[in-house]
């Protein structure tokens, strides 16, 4: 499988970071009897439904590529790459929905459904609500014109899910990069992996509460990017719904345009603008914002390493029919 691309951008994101991905399969996917080719015998045309119906979504809002690849990061990072996420809450039951980082903020259910329905219709009962959003998150990075790579395959969906982890895992936008770097850490991701995955903010929006006390009240912003933000967001009286691009150069192509941004102080929120403050990662960041094919080929591989992180021993799992309820 070669590298496709959504848009033609003018620098090239290098077929390493396929070739890498390939080659350099994390050990946790290796652990946990994930493969490439699970489906190939199963359901053949899995990777075709999953693409059509993302390539779909991203047409008519390309803010939700962005959506999607959030979704696989909030999932793999609570218990691991699970789609427990995807879990609705039930008189007896509160999951992730509406923990603090996910509640308003993460989107993309309906195209996770949509897909479910068709990949059920072809092969009943085969595919993992797991691995639809773990390959819904490569074609939406490859629509939006980033790299592409070969998914690790053969998920099982958790038949639970916790709000309180989902709390206590996710990063939030108020992050120090020496907590970005534990927090990362504690899941098995390097410092650096933890940098190129921050990359994904070369995509998407963040709403005005997420922003307002960066540009309100921190130095190391640029003060044009910083008076241009507050036209959309009121320091008081509401707006805390109000959406900003990550990236306002190239607010829904997927480039290391976010790098060059952090460089020039205009990181949105104040956990990105942490990646260029003097600290570890100032001189990736510098690297990554000049070689937009190195970037591509770190992110490829910590998508890949990120997307290994498996539930507990012992957690209950099962291919559910409808993602959002246990079987």
């Amino acid at each position: 499988m070669g590298f496709l691309f959504a848009r033609s951008s003018g620098y090239s994101f290098v077929a390493l970071a396929l070739l890498a991905c390939v080659l350099l399969a994390p050990c946790q996917a290796a652990k946990a009897g994930l493969s490439t080719k699970f489906y190939a015998k199963t359901c053949p045309g899995v990777d075709t439904i999953v693409r059509s119906v993302v390539a779909q979504a991203v047409a008519k809002e390309p803010r939700m590529g962005a959506s999607i690849i959030r979704l696989f990061f909030h999932d793999c990072f609570v218990n691991g790459c699970d789609a427990s996420i995807l879990l609705d809450d039930t008189p007896t039951f509160t999951g992730e929905k509406n923990a603090g980082a996910n509640i308003n903020s993460v989107r993309g259910y309906e195209v996770i459904d949509a897909i479910k329905s068709q990949v059920e219709a072809a092969c009943k009962g085969v595919v993992s609500c797991a691995d639809i959003v773990a390959l819904a998150s490569r074609d939406a990075v490859n629509l939006l014109g980033g790299p592409t790579w070969n998914v690790q395959l053969g998920r099982k969906d958790s038949r639970t899910a916790s709000g309180t982890a989902a709390n206590a895992n996710l990063p939030g936008p108020a992050s120090s990069g020496a907590s970005l770097v534990a927090a990362f850490a504690g899941k098995g991701l390097s410092a650096r992996e933890m940098t190129a995955l921050s990359g994904a903010h070369t995509v998407g929006r963040a709403r005005c509460l997420m922003f307002r006390g960066r540009i309100y009240g921190e130095a190391n912003i640029n003060a044009t990017f910083a008076a241009a933000l507050r036209q959309t967001c009121p320091q008081s009286g509401g707006g805390d719904g109000n959406l900003a691009p990550f990236d306002d150069q190239t607010p829904d192509a997927f480039d290391n345009a976010y790098f060059k941004n952090l460089v020039a102080q205009r990181g949105l929120l104040h956990s990105d603008q942490e990646l260029f403050n003097g600290g570890s990662q100032d001189a990736l960041v510098r690297k990554y914002a000049g070689n937009a094919g190195m970037f591509a080929g770190d992110f490829a591989k910590a998508m890949v390493k990120m997307g290994g992180l498996m539930p507990a021993a012992g957690t209950p799992t099962e291919v559910r029919l409808n993602c959002r309820k246990v079987n």
